[in-house]
């Protein structure tokens, strides 16, 4: 099984408003750069929509360490919110409909392909390939304007 890993970021000008995400995924010396944009989005699903693309590249089960600056993306996982998510039928613990219940679900079904490790970075920090990442996202809202 491949080792890969995967660096991520979202943003957005304006929450709701112009949006883009970046991509990185690192399989040894190799490297894939993607990254995308919308035109009226937020920044959480940009920072989802980061993870989905990058995995979507992916064409076979990997091992996958998953690097994002996003307490809403990772803590999900690492705080168990998915799984309460699903187990309450995708409502919040107050029992409201859980946002960006679309990107949510497309994320779990591709995260059932592999097997994944998530790391909370720090954001406009000294984190190269989180620095690349916000470049990208934010390369993406200029091309929209």
């Amino acid at each position: 099984m491949k080792n890969i890993i995967l660096y991520t970021d979202g943003a957005c000008s304006g929450n709701p408003g112009k949006g883009g995400w970046g991509a990185i995924l690192k399989y040894g010396n190799h490297e894939k750069v993607l990254s995308g944009g919308e035109k009226e989005t937020t920044n959480n699903r940009m920072e989802l929509l980061a993870v989905i693309k990058g995995l979507e590249a992916l064409k076979e089960k990997c091992s996958i360490e998953i690097y994002s600056d996003s307490a809403y993306v990772v803590n999900a996982f690492l705080q168990g919110w998915l799984s309460a998510w699903k187990e309450n039928n995708w409502k919040t613990s107050s029992k409201k409909d859980v946002l960006n219940i679309d990107l949510w679900k497309r994320l779990d079904q591709l995260l059932n392909k592999h097997e994944v490790e998530w790391f909370k970075v720090k954001g406009h920090a000294d984190n190269e390939l989180n620095n690349r990442c916000d470049k990208l996202a934010r390369a993406e809202i200029e091309k929209l304007k």
